[in-house]
C-alpha cells in the first residue's frame, strides 16, 4: 500500500541520518547507503554523512573507480569562521567544497586545444580549463559536494550531484566504457597518482638523474606487461616539471619566518596533524606526518614499537625536534611523525598525542601497538596508555650515550673510564633493590672524587634529574637494547643532515627545519625502503643504514667471541676483517658495556657489545638485564602477593593478561637468541604455582 512506503527524508530530517564510516583505508560510494532528500535545493540528489576527518579518503576512493578512473579536482571553496552565523540551516556549512572531475565539465574531444570556432574565450569552468588541461577536457558531470557542517563541524555532508561519468548526452566520456578512449590515456585517470608524484620527487630530492628516472619507469612498466593504469604514461616532460619544482623549491617561502610556515601549512595542510600557535600563555606546536609516514606507522607500528627520540637539537635549533620512530625488519629506525614545539616536550605532550593516535586510527580501526618507549621519565605516562592502549616502558639510551661521550671526553685513563661506567650501571641496577639508590650515587661520587671534570658535569646535568630517574626505573619497565642501536643511528642521520657548517645560518629558522625534513631526510628514508623492497637504486642507499650495529652483530660469527664464562670481567671479539685483530669488551652482557674499537670509543653502541651481550643471554651468563630483572620481580611479586579481595584479584588478573604478553614477546626474543631465558630457578616457582598459572592463563 501506498502508505506504507518508505518516505525520502526531508531537508530537516539531514542530521538523523546515520554517519557511514566503513573500515577500509579508502573508500568509495559503493561503500555507502545513499538516500534521496525530498524537495528543497537538494531534492533528487544522493546524500550520505560521514566523518569529515574520512573526506579525502573518500575523494581518493572515488578517484580509484575501476571503470572510469579520474581526479577530482577542487573547483570552488568557501569557508566560515564559527559564529558567523546565528540560525544556520540545517545544513549550513563552515567549509564548502565542491569536486569536480578533471575530465570535465569542458568537452574538447572535436576541436583544437584551446580553440573553439577561432575564439580565445575562456571556458566557463574555473581551475580545471587552464591552459594545458584542456586536452583531457571530455565533457565529463560527474561531481559532489562536500559541507563541513555548521551545526557538527566533526561531520561532512556529501552531496552527490551526478554520480556517473557521462557526457551532456549521457554516454561514457572516458574510462573502459568509452571505446574512443580505448589504448588512450583517457581509459585511466587524468593524472599521475600522488604515490607516483612522491616517488620521483623523492628520486629527484636523492640526486636520480631525469634518464635515469625515465629508465627505470620504463623497465617497471615492461615487468608487469605493459601500460594499465595513468602512471604507467609518466613522460619526460612531467619529471621534467617536477624536477623544476625541486630545483625552485625554497625553505623561505617569507622573509618572515612565522608568516613562512603559516604558508607551508596552507600548502601541504594534509600533512599537519596538530597545530598551536605560538602566544603569551600556549606555546607553538607542530605535527607533522606525510603520506608516506603514516603507512609506515601502519605497517611497522602495528603489533610493534614505538619509540620517542625528543628534544634534539635543544642548544642549536630555535625550537627542539621530537621524532616518532617504527623499527623495521633490519632494525632500522623509521620516523613516522615530526613535533616541533618551543617547549619541552613532555609538558605538552597530552596536547597532540591524542591527535596523531586518532589520525592512524581513523585509517585502521584495529591498529594497536605493542609497546611505546619513552627516553625521559617526565612524561605523562597516563596519556600515552590512554592514547596508543599500549605498555609504555623506559628507554634509557639516551642516558647511555651522554654518560659514555662525557667520561670519553672528560676522563683520559681508558681503565678509570670502563670502571666509572661500570659503577654508572650500578647506580640504576640498585634503584630496583629500594632506597639504597642515593647510597649507590653517593658511593659513585666518593669514590671517583678526583674525576673532577667529569663530577662537575655530572652534578650539574644528571644530580637533579636522578631521583626522577629513579622513580621512572621504579614504576616503568625498561626498554631492553634491541632498539639502542636503531634509535642511535637515527640520531646521528639527522645530526649528519641538519648541522653542517654551511647551515648554521638557517638553524634558527622553522621553515627550513621543516622543508629540510619533509624534502631530503624524508626522501633519504623512503629510498632505503624502496631499495629494500624492489632491489633498484642499492648503490644510491645512504650507507648509515647498513651500518646499524645491530644488524652488523648478527653477522658476527659466534666463534668469533671469546668469552670466559668463569671471569666475567670482560671479553674478545676477533675482527672479522682482520683474524689478528682482536677487541675486548669490558663488563660483558650489561647495558654498560664498554669497548676499545673506533665507533665505540665515539661514544656509539657498536656490534661487538651488541654481540657478546646476545652470546651472554644464549649461554645465560653475566648480570640479567635491567628489563629482564624487572620482568621477574614482577612474576615473583605476583607469585607472592596473590589478592584475597574480588576486586583487587579481578584487577590483578588483568595484569597477569598483560605480563602473560610480556613474557610472550620475551619467550620469542629469547627464541630468536636476543634474550637470556628464565632461569631454571624461576621457572620451577612458577610450575610450583599451579594458581599463577591458572590466572596467567585466564
Amino acid at each position: 500500500m501506498k502508505g506504507h512506503e518508505s518516505k525520502m527524508p526531508r531537508m530537516e530530517d539531514i542530521l538523523n541520518l546515520p554517519v557511514q564510516d566503513p573500515p577500509c583505508a579508502e573508500f568509495s560510494a559503493a561503500h555507502i547507503k545513499w538516500v534521496k532528500v525530498e524537495g528543497g535545493r537538494l531534492g533528487g540528489d544522493d546524500i550520505a554523512l560521514i566523518p569529515f576527518a574520512r573526506v579525502d579518503d573518500f575523494v581518493k576512493g572515488e578517484s580509484s573507480n575501476a571503470e572510469c578512473p579520474a581526479s577530482f579536482r577542487i573547483e570552488s571553496r568557501r569557508k566560515r569562521s564559527e559564529g558567523s552565523i546565528r540560525k544556520p540551516r540545517v545544513d549550513g556549512y563552515l567549509e564548502y567544497t565542491l569536486y569536480w572531475c578533471s575530465y570535465g565539465p569542458e568537452d574538447f574531444r572535436d576541436s583544437e586545444c584551446g580553440m573553439r570556432d577561432g575564439s580565445n574565450v575562456k571556458p566557463a569552468s574555473g581551475k580545471g580549463s587552464r591552459p594545458g588541461r584542456c586536452h583531457m577536457m571530455r565533457g565529463c558531470l560527474c561531481h559532489f559536494t562536500v559541507k563541513r557542517l555548521y551545526t557538527r563541524p566533526l561531520l561532512a555532508l556529501i552531496i552527490y550531484n551526478q554520480r556517473k561519468h557521462v557526457d551532456k548526452t549521457g554516454a561514457p566520456c572516458h574510462g573502459i566504457l568509452d571505446r574512443d578512449a580505448v589504448g588512450t590515456r583517457a581509459m585511466y585517470a587524468p593524472r599521475i597518482s600522488e604515490e607516483l608524484r612522491q616517488k620521483v620527487m623523492s628520486m629527484l630530492y636523492i640526486g636520480v638523474s631525469l634518464d635515469n628516472i625515465i629508465q627505470h619507469h620504463i623497465e617497471v612498466v615492461q615487468g608487469h606487461g605493459g601500460p594499465h593504469n595513468r602512471d604507467d604514461f609518466l613522460t619526460r616532460n612531467d619529471v621534467r616539471n617536477m624536477e623544476r619544482v625541486v630545483r625552485n623549491s625554497s625553505h623561505e617561502l617569507h622573509a618572515n619566518d612565522v608568516c613562512s610556515v603559516e604558508m607551508w601549512m596552507q600548502r601541504h595542510s594534509k600533512h599537519v596533524f596538530f597545530f598551536q600557535e605560538n602566544s603569551g600563555s600556549e606555546p607553538f606546536i607542530l605535527g607533522i606526518q606525510t603520506d608516506w609516514q603514516l603507512q609506515q606507522m601502519l605497517r611497522y607500528g602495528h603489533n610493534g614499537s614505538i619509540a620517542s627520540h625528543s628534544t634534539f637539537g635543544l642548544k642549536k635549533l630555535k625550537y627542539p625536534l621530537c621524532s616518532l620512530l617504527v623499527f623495521d625488519s633490519s632494525h632500522n629506525a623509521i620516523p613516522v611523525a615530526w613535533i616541533i614545539t618551543s617547549s619541552f616536550v613532555g609538558q605538552d605532550f597530552h596536547k597532540w598525542i591524542g591527535s596523531l593516535a586518532e589520525r592512524i586510527r581513523t585509517k585502521d580501526p584495529r591498529w594497536k601497538p605493542n609497546a611505546f618507549l619513552v627516553d625521559d621519565p617526565s612524561f605523562n605516562i597516563t596519556v600515552i596508555r590512554e592514547a596508543f592502549q599500549c605498555r609504555v616502558l623506559l628507554c634509557i639510551w639516551h642516558v647511555r650515550r651522554s654518560w659514555i661521550r662525557s667520561l670519553l671526553k672528560k676522563c683520559c685513563n681508558i681503565d678509570v673510564q670502563q670502571e666509572m661506567f661500570k659503577h654508572l650501571g650500578w647506580i640504576f641496577y640498585s634503584t630496583r633493590s629500594g632506597p639504597n639508590a642515593g647510597d649507590a650515587v653517593e658511593e659513585f661520587m666518593q669514590v671517583f672524587v678526583d674525576q673532577c671534570a667529569f663530577m662537575d658535569y655530572f652534578k650539574r646535568r644528571w644530580l637533579p634529574y636522578i631521583e626522577l630517574w629513579i622513580h621512572g626505573i621504579r614504576s616503568l619497565p625498561m626498554a631492553s637494547p634491541e632498539p639502542h642501536a636503531a634509535i642511535e643511528s637515527y640520531h646521528l642521520r639527522l645530526k649528519a643532515k641538519l648541522f653542517t657548517e654551511r647551515q648554521a645560518n638557517f638553524w634558527q629558522r622553522i621553515d627550513w627545519l621543516i622543508h629540510t625534513l619533509t624534502t631530503e631526510f624524508h626522501s633519504m628514508y623512503w629510498l632505503d625502503q624502496y631499495s629494500v623492497e624492489t632491489g633498484c637504486f642499492a648503490n644510491l642507499r645512504d650507507e648509515s643504514f647498513l651500518t646499524n650495529a645491530w644488524y652488523q652483530a648478527m653477522h658476527i660469527p659466534d666463534v668469533n667471541v671469546i668469552l670466559d664464562e668463569q671471569s666475567l670481567h670482560l671479553a674478545k671479539v676477533i675482527s672479522q676483517a682482520n683474524r689478528s685483530l682482536a677487541y675486548t669488551v669490558w663488563n660483558p652482557g650489561s647495558e654498560f658495556s664498554l669497548c676499545d674499537c673506533s665507533w665505540s670509543r665515539l661514544g656509539n653502541l657498536c656490534k661487538h657489545v651488541i654481540k657478546v651481550a646476545i652470546l651472554c643471554k644464549n649461554r645465560q651468563v653475566a648480570r640479567p638485564l635491567l628489563a629482564t630483572q624487572i620482568y621477574r620481580q614482577a612474576l615473583l611479586t605476583l607469585l607472592h602477593n596473590i589478592p584475597d579481595d574480588p576486586v583487587v584479584l579481578d584487577h590483578a588478573i588483568l595484569h597477569a593478561n598483560r605480563l602473560q604478553q610480556d613474557i610472550k614477546g620475551l619467550e620469542d626474543l629469547s627464541n630468536n637468541g636476543l634474550l637470556q631465558p628464565l632461569p631454571s630457578e624461576m621457572n620451577s616457582q612458577v610450575a610450583d604455582n599451579p594458581l599463577l598459572y591458572t590466572r596467567l592463563s585466564y
